[in-house]
């Protein structure tokens, strides 16, 4: 698979010189990634090794020690979730966050409500908005009108999903998306993310699974120990390859 976007111009993200240490253990030390509109990076490595706090502090869930962050050219502070949200980033975390008891429209607007005029919630609204944006990115879904407990896993992740495009996110952090999904229905995620590409999303997919990577991802950027071992074109090289910079921190000679 081919980046959506050759590396060239602006990139959405830059996490430049990141260190985060906890009681003087530095779980990221002077880590650097980049990701431009159009496209998947996949972070892989140890549990341990750095990945998902590396971009925890750009979800706004940990704060850097050391270390930029840049949002389109921007130098940026994200101290918060609500700060990442400010700057169109959004998370789709493994447990999806969802509300089991309420149905797609309920869990899209939740906490986000849209109101008549009257100051009354307007479901009608919201279902017909939940409709547009599902027409978009997943056209085949259908249970509108049910709690999303009764809702396959591929399905939960599409609403997930479309709470995010339909606020506005350009930058998605997806923490591995396809875990726990039968072959069908990492078929439908891996159609949303093509999707979302096409929308010109930039994507960090966090994933343990090198076959998802490969099937998923443009680039993939290895760490161990806190420190990045280096990244790859997904399409240049194997999966063996990618395996011996986790387990051995080895880099073939496509890395960079």
């Amino acid at each position: 698979m081919t980046s959506g976007n050759p590396n060239k111009g602006t990139p959405l993200v830059e996490l430049r010189d990141i260190s985060i240490s906890f009681g003087g253990i530095k779980a990221v030390d002077h880590v650097s990634v980049d990701l431009y509109p159009g496209e998947v990076v996949g972070l892989l490595g140890h549990n341990g090794a750095g990945k998902s706090t590396l971009i925890k502090c750009l979800s706004g869930a940990y704060q850097k020690d050391a270390g930029e962050i840049y949002i389109s050219g921007k130098k940026v502070e994200i101290e918060s979730p609500r700060d990442a949200r400010r700057y169109n980033i959004e998370t789709i975390y493994q447990t999806l966050a969802l509300a089991d008891n309420l149905d797609a429209a309920s869990n899209l607007f939740l906490g986000r409500e849209l109101v008549s005029a009257a100051g009354f919630v307007d479901d009608a609204k919201m279902e017909a908005e939940t409709r547009k944006i599902m027409g978009r990115l997943n056209p085949n879904f259908r249970k509108f009108n049910v709690p999303v407990s009764a809702l396959s896993g591929g399905q939960r992740q599409s609403v997930a999903i479309a709470r995010a495009v339909y606020f506005n996110a350009k930058i998605l952090i997806m923490d591995e998306p396809t875990a726990a999904l039968g072959p069908h229905e990492t078929q439908m995620v891996a159609e949303l993310i093509q999707e979302l590409k096409r929308q010109g999303l930039g994507i960090f997919l966090i994933e343990h699974d090198i076959h998802a990577v490969m099937d998923l991802c443009d680039r993939a950027v290895v760490m161990k120990n806190g420190q990045r071992v280096g990244c790859v074109n997904v399409g240049e090289v194997s999966d063996d390859d990618i395996l011996g910079m986790i387990i051995m921190g080895k880099k073939p000679p496509q890395a960079y």
